[in-house]
């Protein structure tokens, strides 16, 4: 029997469920998880307080990005994409977001300036666990499936 564990979580978005899976039935969605890591409720709060405070005054409150986050400003840099599914976080793996966050966008495209800070040394690794969990709370199924499968594959590549 499969049983749906549904964790509600009053974050900066508003309310946001997660739904979880149990019971290993091949027609249901995999769990969420970050690099291994189950995503429960707990994590879902510390995520959702963390990105408000430490993300969203440049990601947005809703994960919307910047305006024109596809166009280049003034200083040749990129404006922060969103994290919602209308942006390209999902098509990343765990790993790379993970990397991204704690040492930024250089430490993936060697060169690269941003001006997205280090989280290094601010944030530890399961607070960016958190995070990143809470983000991918947000996407729709399709988007979280397609994260899901790319982690997957980019695991097996190790």
């Amino acid at each position: 029997m499969r049983a749906l564990i549904v964790a509600a979580v009053v974050g900066i978005t508003g309310a946001a469920a997660v739904a979880v899976w149990a019971g290993g039935k091949e027609d249901a969605p995999p769990a969420l998880t970050v690099l291994g890591v189950p995503v429960d409720a707990e994590m879902l709060d510390q995520g959702a307080d963390l990105y408000a405070e430490n993300c969203a005054s440049c990601h947005g409150a809703d994960l919307e990005g910047q305006p024109d986050w596809r166009r280049r400003l003034d200083n040749g840099r990129m404006p922060a994409p969103p994290h919602d599914e209308t942006g390209h976080t999902w098509h990343h793996a765990d790993q790379q977001l993970f990397d991204i966050t704690k040492n930024g966008l250089a430490s993936v495209v060697p060169g690269y300036e941003s001006d997205m800070p280090v989280f290094e040394g601010i944030l530890s690794d399961a607070e960016i666990t958190a995070i990143l969990g809470y983000i991918k709370s947000t996407w729709p199924e399709r988007e979280r499936n397609y994260q899901a499968e790319i982690t997957s594959k980019n695991e097996e590549g190790s």
